[in-house]
């Protein structure tokens, strides 16, 4: 066989295997594929949005060392808060926000009111109690506290 006739033949034989995998049906996948997708890592779970992460903050919560109350209304989307301070009357909360600190769903609020200039509280959900637990830095002694608001 001359190698002309060879190279023909070969390029027949190439193309007729190649031929044979698209018959009857779907076409079989190339056997690396088939490798990788049995090897591939399963895909991550989509994100919860932030909405259905951000209700769990929702409700009436009362600090475990005394009556103060959180009122938390409502938390939008982009992490909004609308919520109320009681000790016992309302205080002002001149802001309030949620987000995402790595795993932890956090709530931050600021009291400006008599007595309350500045005071804040960061607080992280904590699901297995369904409490609200963190730190009060009370602005006019300039102290912080730990703290833990239970879901009334």
């Amino acid at each position: 066989m001359t190698s002309a006739l060879r190279v023909s033949a070969s390029l027949l034989l190439a193309a007729g295997l190649v031929s044979c995998g698209s018959r009857g049906g779907d076409p079989a996948a190339p056997a690396s594929t088939a490798a990788a997708t049995a090897t591939a890592a399963p895909a991550p779970e989509p994100a919860k949005p932030a909405a259905v992460e951000f209700e769990k903050l929702v409700g009436r919560w009362t600090r475990t060392d005394g009556g103060y109350v959180l009122d938390v209304r409502s938390v939008s989307p982009q992490g909004a808060v609308d919520a109320a301070y009681l000790n016992p009357r309302p205080i002002r909360v001149s802001r309030a926000e949620a987000f995402r600190e790595g795993e932890a769903l956090t709530l931050f609020v600021e009291l400006r009111d008599v007595n309350y200039p500045g005071s804040t509280y960061r607080l992280v959900y904590d699901p297995a109690h369904d409490a609200l637990v963190g730190t009060y830095f009370q602005a006019l002694q300039k102290q912080t506290f730990d703290v833990t608001f239970a879901r009334r």
